[in-house]
């Protein structure tokens, strides 16, 4: 198939880079945004036309496929792109992002809980829910810090009933079924899921955490790496062939057009999880870690988890000068323009989050006029008014026949006005969704084809 990630053209400026990862499901051009399909849906959105709106890669994850409807259903419909028909690149999560969630939700809830290294929520086990229970949102222990915060991650939050070295115990938040996951049983789910490029298995430490628990969680997180790297080297040796191919192999027929491919002409990618929560060294540590092991592809994890935006890109900053300069790097979790666009700089190639998907959702409009600044020489004005959207349930909408932005190409600009999608949330329409679903994607995808053409003219 070729090498997995080419470098076109590094910044004179600074870490940032162009290239592409080439997968069995296309090319990813980098910097690229990965839009967030949790359970297997870009939420409101028909998979044709991810095409239209040019969107690169999508992210599923393997706890929620794994609940429901399980791994195994899924690889016998051919994987994920076959089944979902999601025809595009495709990254998977390990699941250890609920390790997070969902023991911090634990925490968060325990009346005056102690965050003390003597008394770290972490390590306990806790009492098994009802079959079925759905857990509590999650609430910020600093909800009135008037400081900023990066946006978390992540839908519902199933209950954990153990963490050890070993792995993690769930209980499934649709039928109470109790899940468990260690780094060997991450790798096999994912596997048969199918995911172009899967995740290894960390424990993603929670905000605020205390330097000994961050130093054990990210020694965890190493040790996981090393098992999932074994399993999986060990696994794609010997590949489980699926129903077609067993079929095929007696009868010799070709598979249709448009069939899944046998798991052993699939290629799958696997990347290793930089931790440390917010402690320099432990950053520097681990990256030196992760980056030293053999997996296609490096990720920084453990950030936009409730700390503030300067923290976040100080965790980044710390692992930059040892990021791969021949794998490509993904930033868990992050998807703001502002974060965006300072955080190539350090040699991100791709990012992931919710923002534009569950935006849309609230009625939140990106505007698009100010990225037409590429004659300007200047980042500094664009990074300014990046941020723009249209809050299109206000009332001053209802009236208003312009479109959402007029210099915006996208389907929804061109054949909609402001005052017809302010009648469609009104009305809770589901149509409202979808079309401002499809816009937001658009501008994001807009919005990385001007970081790349930014990274190459060597202004980031």
């Amino acid at each position: 198939m070729g090498k997995f990630f080419k470098l076109l053209y590094r910044s004179k400026k600074s870490h940032a880079r162009v290239g592409e990862i080439k997968t069995s499901h296309g090319i990813i051009k980098t910097p690229a945004f990965v839009a967030v399909g949790t359970k297997g849906t870009i939420k409101t959105t028909f998979p044709f036309l991810l095409n239209q709106i040019k969107t690169q890669a999508a992210f599923v994850n393997t706890y929620h496929l794994v609940s429901h409807p399980g791994a195994d259903l899924i690889q016998k419909a051919g994987g994920i792109h076959q089944w979902a028909k999601l025809n595009l690149p495709l990254m998977s999560d390990s699941g250890g992002f609920q390790v997070f969630s969902l023991a911090s939700t634990k925490q968060r809830f325990t009346a005056k809980a102690d965050l003390s290294e003597n008394n770290d929520a972490r390590h306990r086990v806790f009492s098994t829910a009802s079959p079925g229970r759905l857990s509590q949102k999650q609430v910020f222990l600093h909800g009135q810090n008037k400081i900023r915060k990066a946006d978390i991650r992540g839908e519902e939050e199933p209950l954990v009933i153990k963490i050890s070295d070993d792995g993690v115990r769930f209980r499934s938040t649709y039928d109470g079924q109790l899940i468990e996951f260690t780094p060997e049983k991450s790798m096999e789910h994912q596997i048969k899921i199918g995911a172009d490029i899967m995740m290894a298995f960390d424990e993603c430490t929670y905000y605020p955490a205390q330097y000994k628990y961050a130093r054990k969680a990210m020694e965890r997180t190493h040790e996981w790496l090393k098992r999932c790297i074994k399993y999986f080297n060990n696994r794609l040796a010997t590949p489980v062939l699926d129903s077609f191919t067993k079929v095929t192999k007696a009868s010799s027929a070709k598979p249709p057009v448009g069939a899944a491919l046998p798991l052993k002409q699939k290629q799958q990618f696997l990347y290793g999880i930089i931790q440390g929560a917010t402690f320099e060294d432990l950053r520097k540590e681990s990256a030196k870690f992760v980056v030293s092991q053999n997996t296609d592809g490096v990720a920084i994890g453990g950030v936009s988890v409730g700390e503030s935006k300067k923290e976040m890109r100080d965790q980044v900053d710390w692992v930059a000068d040892y990021l791969p300069a021949d794998r490509p790097v993904h930033l868990l979790g992050v998807g703001q323009f502002d974060d965006i666009l300072d955080l190539v700089g350090y040699g991100i190639d791709t990012f992931d989050c919710v923002e534009p998907t569950r935006l849309a959702r609230m009625g939140r409009l990106y505007q698009i006029s100010s990225f037409n600044f590429l004659n300007s020489h200047q980042v500094s004005n664009f990074k300014k008014t990046i941020s723009r959207q249209v809050d299109i349930f206000k009332n001053r909408y209802k009236h208003d026949l312009s479109p959402v932005d007029e210099n915006c190409y996208c389907y929804v600009c061109q054949n909609f006005s402001k005052s017809y999608l302010h009648h469609l949330f009104k009305q809770k329409e589901i149509l409202a969704y979808n079309l401002a679903t499809y816009h937001n994607l658009l501008v994001m995808e807009r919005f990385f084809d001007i970081i790349r053409e930014l990274i190459i003219n060597n202004k980031i």
